[in-house]
């Protein structure tokens, strides 16, 4: 593709990489993930593009995602000294669209390539052009917003020759690019309120085909009983609790209340009001006051229906959330237990702090009460796990959570991913903060503490920060020893540090260290590997053969002699001393895959916090780039939980399971083969865990280099369409995930989809 040409432009050739799929049977490209780009080639043998201004101009069609974002990257030199490569964002384009936008580029370009958007996308690129200007015509373009000199450009040149008296013409024309700029560039990812706005807003037509189906379903959907203790509520917030039971699209409901006793009598009179003109409401008022655990047993007393739901007496359900949770026990009518997102709504209805979460996901429920609201469960299994216990205020949820899953499976848990409830956030609510109510952390103890006991004896749960917990798993006795396997090749700085920081910190009883040495050629290294062979717990294995990270761990486990076995890159340096207690004592655990664990970068920003499926178009690594002790999305950075996958950089597994997958696929002999064989792990019928609680500053693959020459960055194309084709849609749909949050490489793990990957049932997904 030929880009425009004029007599103030170089001629320049557009060229797709290896990450841009032609098409199957119309033009455009596919790009498989967010570094697809083109790159831009020159006719003579001149710099590309001179320093100077320039007008970008592109027409586009994008034929599947929201928008392409597109930049341009430059490698750029000013002297001997290197300065690139630049970026330089163009505005977001949406549809069928055409752009141009001023560019100045300061440094002559030595080469230029462009990156179409930042996730995978189908699109075309019918025109793209290039255009210098002189300083004057680039001042003029500014002033007049790219267009034909009017009365705005008039005022801005009157703001301009303003600029010029105070501080002179250089930051003038600083400042007026500036602002030209921020006005073309996409804007930052908007807040919730405006993805609200945009994508979780009933309108008219939604509700009308919302209560088309609830009509429906209601004639044979179950009957939901809804559980909601009361006491001194505010009438206020009383009335909008009560409103938003009524206004359930779904019919088939039953409103089971209690009164706890209420000393302002304005409680129950507004209760028998709506009673009164509502049939399907139903109350009792306790003599004696005796909490929320038994108010909710009373109003539990009342319920009839084949499942019941629990409600806060301040907090509001969406109109669609009962409807929601009817049309998935419809589809699946062996579900006991179902439970959706929700946020925050504070006293004036402005929404606020959503929690996206996972599905179902038991050891991020051991960690805190992440289904909390809305959630919907079989009342025979109420029953069975005994109701609510007296003793559990203030985490009583929890408790009973954890008690109806231990008698379930997770085939028959469901996560809705739609936020169908509003917690109220008011001063005394654990919606506005959780210190304030100091008892409920203490409560979730005991209910984790009391779970533990029954599945679990011998694991015991710690109490951390922002009312998150921590379990310790028992080791068997004793200790299984850990094979410890670390390729490597040459870089002894590396090496050496990574196996002293092994030996010196860790405080395991019984494990091993195999050395793997790829081909190591430098003296200092092979000195070194002749050394630690004097130590009896490392023993060094040749594996004379090109580079293959798969290879090299199968070889490494074949002559491994623990019942566990931790794949450790040499780059990797021990932070805690129990690191391996922590990883082992999860890796033990006959339910559990592979293991991995927090990794920094040398700054102490995040390297690692799991993988996420679907990143960029495979898989990339959560909370990656932010700060040590972040706490993430619903405090997921800070407590273990089930994921997809986790990094081979640091990776324990048990050897059984390890041999059980046939290892890793040799064929993905660099990129994604740990991602791979965790699914692998996954699809045996093992969980897959992260966890915060073994730290380890990882060095990010120095002794491997950058992936930035034709060769490596074909064979990583490679590797991203072996993993597609493998792993298909899978990768769209990340379990410990969700599809409310986004898959763009360019954006922060666990910030919000736009659009969000939710589809209501008469929607076309092909068309969205």
């Amino acid at each position: 593709m030929a880009l425009q040409s004029d007599a103030s432009s170089k001629h320049l050739m557009l060229l797709p990489g290896p990450k841009l799929v032609p098409l199957q049977g119309q033009e455009g490209w596919r790009s498989i993930d967010g570094f697809a780009e083109f790159h831009v080639a020159s006719l003579d043998a001149e710099p590309i593009v001179p320093a100077g201004w320039y007008v970008v101009s592109m027409e586009t069609e994008c034929l599947d995602a929201e928008a392409l974002r597109p930049e341009l990257r430059l490698d750029v030199a000013a002297g001997d000294a290197s300065v690139g490569p630049l970026r330089r964002l163009l505005p977001a384009m949406r549809g069928q669209a055409s752009v141009e936008t001023l560019l100045r580029i300061e440094f002559p370009v030595t080469a230029l390539r462009m990156r179409p958007t930042d996730a995978p996308a189908r699109f075309r690129i019918q025109s793209m052009g290039l255009r210098r200007l002189s300083r004057r015509q680039a001042l003029s373009w500014m002033l007049g917003g790219g267009g034909a000199p009017g009365w705005g450009f008039v005022r801005n040149a009157g703001r301009f020759a303003i600029k010029v008296l105070r501080g002179g013409l250089a930051r003038a024309v600083e400042s007026t690019y500036g602002e030209y700029r921020s006005g073309q560039l996409p804007p930052p990812p908007e807040g919730y309120l405006d993805w609200v706005s945009r994508f979780d807003t009933l309108d008219d037509e939604t509700l009308s085909r919302l209560a088309q189906w609830a009509e429906e379903l209601s004639r044979r959907g179950p009957l939901i009983s809804i559980v909601l203790p009361v006491y001194q509520t505010p009438e206020r917030w009383l009335r909008r609790c009560l409103d938003s039971v009524q206004a359930q699209l779904y019919a088939n409901w039953e409103l089971c209340v209690s009164d706890d006793a209420s000393a302002d009598p304005r409680v129950m009179e507004v209760v028998r009001e709506y009673a009164a003109e509502d049939p399907r409401i139903r109350f009792v008022r306790r003599d004696v006051n005796g909490h929320i655990s038994e108010s909710s047993n009373s109003a539990l007393s009342l319920a009839t229906g084949e499942y019941v739901s629990f409600l806060d007496h301040d907090d509001e359900l969406r109109p669609h959330a009962l409807l929601e949770m009817a049309a998935a026990i419809d589809a699946d009518p062996a579900l006991d237990l179902l439970y959706s997102d929700e946020d925050k709504i504070d006293g004036d209805g402005k929404r606020f702090d959503p929690y996206f979460k996972p599905d179902w996901n038991p050891d991020l429920l051991r960690a805190q009460n992440y289904l909390c609201h809305f959630t919907v469960v079989r009342r025979s299994l109420v029953e069975q796990a005994g109701r609510f216990r007296p003793s559990f205020e203030g985490a009583q949820d929890h408790d009973l959570f954890l008690r109806c899953a231990e008698r379930t499976v997770g085939a028959r848990i469901r996560h809705v991913p739609r936020v169908l409830y509003h917690w109220r956030a008011i001063a005394g609510s654990t919606a506005l903060a959780r210190g304030e109510k100091d008892y409920a952390s203490s409560a979730g103890e005991r209910a984790v503490q009391s779970h533990l006991d029954r599945i679990a004896p011998g694991a015991h749960v710690e109490v951390l920060p922002r009312g998150h917990y921590r379990v310790a798993w028992p080791l068997p006795a004793p200790a299984p020893k850990v094979s410890i396997l670390i390729p490597t090749r040459d870089h002894v700085d590396l090496l050496r540090q990574c196996v002293s920081s092994i030996v010196e910190r860790t405080t395991y009883p019984d494990y091993e260290i195999v050395i793997v040495d790829n081909q190591s050629s430098q003296a200092d290294a092979l000195r070194y590997l002749d050394e630690v062979r004097s130590d009896q717990r490392i023993k060094v294995l040749k594996y004379d053969a090109p580079f293959n990270f798969s290879a090299i761990n199968n070889a490494a486990v074949d002559a491994a002699t623990g019942s566990i076995v931790c794949l450790l890159n040499n780059d990797i340096e021990v932070i805690s001393p129990g690191w391996l207690e922590e990883m082992a004592g999860h890796a033990s655990r006959p339910d559990i895959g592979a293991v991995g664990a927090m990794l920094y970068y040398p700054n102490d920003l995040i390297q690692h916090g799991g993988v996420l499926l679907g990143i960029g178009g495979v898989a990339n690594h959560a909370f990656c780039g932010e700060p040590r002790g972040y706490g993430g999305h619903g405090g997921r950075a800070l407590v273990a939980q089930n994921v997809s996958a986790v990094t081979a950089a640091c990776l324990m597994v048990r050897r059984e399971v390890y041999l059980q997958v046939g290892g890793m696929d040799e064929r993905l002999a660099v990129a994604f083969n740990d991602v791979d064989f965790c699914l692998r792990v996954r699809e045996q019928g093992y969980r897959n865990l992260w966890t915060p609680h073994a730290e380890l500053y990882h060095h990010e693959s120095a002794s491997r280099g950058a992936e930035d020459n034709p060769e490596k960055v074909a064979r990583f194309a490679r590797e991203v369409a072996f993993m597609q084709d493998r792993w298909g849609h899978v990768l769209q749909d990340d379990p410990a995930y969700n599809p409310n949050l986004t898959l763009a490489f360019a954006m922060r793990s666990f910030d919000l989809a736009w659009p969000p990957r939710v589809h209501w049932p008469w929607q076309d997904r092909d068309s969205v």
